[in-house]
């Protein structure tokens, strides 16, 4: 009864009593650190994180690569730690800008800021020239591979790649990485460059989708495997082969099979002899006024017949023999008989 009479109490009661304070800090307690107070704290939703050490090593000197936010989606599209190249900066300061400025992750980004500042900045002094533009074909894009409906994720939806078309020197030229005049020596010297820098390069040959542009980027795949399918195509023949001649006017017109109907109704019909009509049709089906009649056996036949079987007449001379067929049976050959052998093995060997 009283826990409930103390609940009930009015306020002005309650003003009299003392109620527990906590107890003030001392003087000689340091005062919290800010920087320690904030290290095992979590991040607070809209700061950025603390940079990579990607971020830190791609510095001013090397290219210029402003941060940026990171994306997230559509999809598994986007990626942190990314960044906007916009130019690589050479030993001597000078810049090779990147048109139009690529958005890529940190690491893919330095890949190409090495690429250009090892590689192709000495391919340059070696032509006489100095390297001043790289033509950026692609980098970021939420899309499958190839732009395929219903494909794989690209790296270019990860922001992991770059496609690149042409170099830029300073006097003017345009090397095109692609294209045929240009000579096959340097083509594989960027060749070489590439494949040992990157873990996918796909150019002419590849699948038909990279004939003019070289894909370039940093995929990780399983046991470190790599891909690097880019055919040196030789030069385009100087001379193209020369078309057909036009067919002159006054040759004979091709016959075609309307042409060739109304030759037929149109000409003549030939009358066929009997041996002709014999050979094209079978004898059956042919009256028998026009059936060829089998010939008869020459002489010099039948002289030779007896001849074979021993007549005592003299067979005809070479000139009176018939070269021609004959339709005579096929004389029969008696065996002469071995009198040699015992009787009961005559009859056998008969």
């Amino acid at each position: 009864m009283a826990a409930l009479s103390a609940l009930f109490m009015p306020a002005v009661a309650l003003a009299g009593t003392k109620l527990p304070l906590p107890q003030s800090r001392p003087a000689a307690a340091p005062a919290p650190d800010d920087k320690e107070a904030r290290k095992g704290a979590p991040a607070m939703p809209g700061t950025s994180p603390s940079p990579s050490a990607c971020r830190l090593a791609l510095t001013d000197a090397v290219a210029v690569a402003p941060s940026i936010p990171a994306i997230k989606g559509p999809g598994a599209c986007g990626g942190d730690d990314l960044v906007r190249l916009e130019a690589v900066v050479l030993t001597d300061r000078s810049r090779v800008a990147v048109k139009p400025a690529a958005t890529l992750r940190c690491p893919m980004a330095s890949a190409i800021a090495d690429w250009i500042r090892t590689d192709m900045a000495p391919l340059a002094e070696g032509l006489g020239s100095r390297i001043s533009e790289l033509d950026n074909f692609d980098s970021f894009e939420c899309r499958g591979r190839n732009r395929v409906a219903g494909a794989k994720l690209s790296e270019h939806g990860r922001a992991n790649a770059l496609d690149v078309r042409a170099v830029r020197l300073s006097d003017g030229r345009v090397i095109a990485l692609t294209d045929r005049s240009v000579p096959r020596e340097l083509r594989e010297t960027v060749l070489k460059s590439v494949c040992a820098r990157f873990t996918t390069v796909l150019g002419p040959g590849s699948d038909g989708y990279h004939e003019d542009h070289i894909h370039l980027d940093l995929a990780e795949r399983r046991n470190g495997y790599r891909i690097c399918h880019w055919e040196i195509h030789g030069p385009m023949p100087a001379v193209a082969p020369l078309p057909p001649a036009e067919r002159p006017a006054e040759a004979s017109r091709r016959e075609t099979e309307e042409t060739a109907d109304k030759t037929s109704k149109t000409s003549p019909k030939r009358e066929t002899t009997p041996l002709a009509a014999s050979q094209a049709a079978p004898a059956a089906a042919l009256p028998m006024d026009v059936v060829p009649k089998p010939r008869k056996r020459s002489a010099a036949a039948d002289a030779a017949d007896k001849t074979m079987r021993g007549s005592s007449e003299p067979p005809p001379p070479p000139s009176a023999q018939s070269t021609r067929f004959s339709a005579a049976k096929p004389v029969k050959r008696r065996r002469k008989r071995r009198i040699d052998l015992p009787p009961f093995l005559r009859r056998l060997l008969d």
